[in-house]
């Protein structure tokens, strides 16, 4: 673990195990996340982002071979489109399981996102559960592509804020979600 992010990561995982919301750097925006198996803690971020309750989070994880735990099938594409694809991709995957209520749709599909960055990665290792991964910005507005246009109150409404990369300006964007439609077919929801 890098030394320059240490105690970042030691307190958001703090935060994470009392259901608190951190505000994170992901491998795409700057996200708000919690515990993604505590309802309580999911709810607090519908809560704070004024989100809609039929919307459902995308969910994080470090590692591809944790998948089977919170999807009951892989289809065999979806590890083809994970080792292929260079950018953030997030796949929503049916028969979701082990995770909080909002995080699984009404059709029990689940967006989970395998993440390559490094901060990520150490920070759900440490955490040793999946993180939701939301914009960090109240429902309807823009999402925020660096730390300084993330709305105050937000900041303050948090748990804990990670001081790693808050004064790196990147072109990173939301990443791509594909739906799984079979063991071999998939359509891009956005690009």
């Amino acid at each position: 673990m890098s030394a320059d992010y240490s105690e970042d990561i030691k307190k958001c995982v703090e935060a994470l195990n009392k259901n608190g919301v951190i505000l994170y750097p992901t491998d795409t925006i700057w996200g708000l996340g919690c515990d993604a198996t505590q309802a309580k803690a999911v709810q607090r971020v519908f809560d704070l982002k004024k989100r809609a309750g039929s919307k459902t989070l995308i969910v994080l994880l470090e590692d591809i071979n944790r998948l089977s735990y919170f999807v009951e099938k892989i289809p065999p594409v979806a590890f083809d489109l994970i080792q292929q694809v260079d950018i953030p991709l997030t796949i929503i995957y049916p028969k979701a399981r082990n995770l909080a209520p909002h995080c699984i749709s009404a059709d029990n599909h689940v967006a989970i996102r395998i993440v390559r960055d490094e901060f990520c990665q150490d920070l759900i290792k440490a955490f040793g559960k999946p993180i939701v991964s939301t914009s960090a910005n109240i429902s309807g507005d823009p999402a925020p592509m660096i730390f300084q246009d993330i709305n105050p109150d937000l900041i303050k409404a948090v748990d804990y804020t990670v001081e790693f990369r808050r004064n790196r300006i990147s072109n990173m964007r939301p990443s791509t979600i594909i739906r799984l439609t079979g063991d071999f077919e998939y359509e891009i929801v956005r690009s």
